[in-house]
């Protein structure tokens, strides 16, 4: 039976646009996160994927409550977070690092890389020397000079300040590491060497990663299982084999379809989606993708909102056509 690291209940965050005072009926509410649940097993990468405003960093934010869930439950290694304090969480959290993806953004502009290196030691009370020698460890672990410890980040490249920001995260032997996007704002020589340290986290030293990403090829190499959200719903999860080798929603069909070429003489057709993803607010009944998507079904996609269905082997799809009619309630 699989051990959980993370275990995500119906998870609802909403953002109300509008005074309580007006009517009921007129408040906006952007539904950012509707009814989200999903199980990351020990010891493996778990990647989600979708366009911007999707829904994605917020999911994330939420299981490290990092913003707080309005509904359901967060177990971390097999404990309810979900309603823990604020000291009680700073205890937990030690375990549940997360790595920006500006890594620019990330660090304190005034502050040298040793000093915020050092901060975070004296923040959980560990001792100088300590410190000291968890830094040198880390530095030769991403391959780097103690060198840049002196500087400040804006004299650091962009894969370098990424390794270090990994190399921060680790500095706590955390548990759980949450990536986001940690690769977009990266060339792409430098995005394979900060794959392939994330990848060595998990294969050396058994970290569980949840990995946000808009980029299909890059969760297909690193994931172990993949969860596709959309306008603040998982449309299409399972393992990662299954899921890239059976696309049954037509939303990930689509998104896998714009992935450039990896062979000139590949043969591959655009699936292109018309306008932009909608915004959230006060969703309606039905599917949220039947307004782009070439399968729409009046009085039905419009009218009946799909749950996730069961395709076999640990693959789920909440779409009306995606499966056989006779499984339809």
């Amino acid at each position: 039976m699989a051990e959980y690291m993370i275990e995500a209940r119906n998870l609802v965050k909403y953002y109300y646009l509008d005074n309580f005072k007006i009517a009921k009926s007129k408040i906006r509410v952007l539904h950012a996160v509707d009814h989200v649940s999903f199980n990351i097993e020990k010891g493996e990468i778990f990647g989600v994927i979708g366009e911007s405003g999707s829904g994605k960093s917020t999911i994330g934010k939420c299981i490290l409550r990092m913003i707080e869930a309005d509904e359901g439950d967060i177990f971390f290694d097999n404990e309810n977070i979900s309603r823990l304090n604020s000291k009680q969480m700073k205890a937990r959290r030690r375990n549940m690092q997360m790595i920006f993806q500006n890594p620019l953004a990330s660090f304190n502009p005034k502050m040298t890389i040793g000093k915020a290196f050092y901060e975070l030691g004296h923040v959980y009370h560990m001792k100088t020397q300590e410190v000291t020698k968890k830094i040198r460890e880390l530095l030769n672990y991403i391959n780097l000079d103690e060198d840049v410890l002196s500087r400040l980040p804006k004299e650091i490249s962009g894969g370098q300040l990424q390794r270090l920001a990994i190399a921060r995260a680790l500095m706590l032997e955390p548990k759980f590491l949450l990536a986001d996007e940690p690769v977009s704002a990266l060339d792409v020589s430098v995005q394979a060497q900060i794959l392939n340290l994330l990848f060595e986290l998990k294969e050396k030293r058994g970290y569980t990663i949840l990995f946000i990403s808009h980029d299909l090829t890059v969760v297909r190499n690193v994931c172990d299982h993949v969860a596709v959200v959309y306008l603040g719903v998982i449309v299409e999860t399972g393992p990662v084999c299954e899921v890239y080798n059976n696309l049954l929603h037509p939303y990930t069909q689509a998104l896998l379809s714009a992935k450039p070429k990896e062979h000139p003489l590949e043969q591959k057709e655009r699936m292109i989606l018309e306008g932009d993803i909608p915004n959230a607010i006060n969703v309606k009944e039905g599917c949220r993708f039947a307004s782009r998507c070439p399968k729409f079904r009046e009085g039905l996609c419009d009218n009946r909102t799909p749950k996730l269905r069961d395709a076999g082997n640990g693959h789920f799809v909440a779409c009306h056509y995606a499966l056989p009619s006779d499984v339809l309630d």
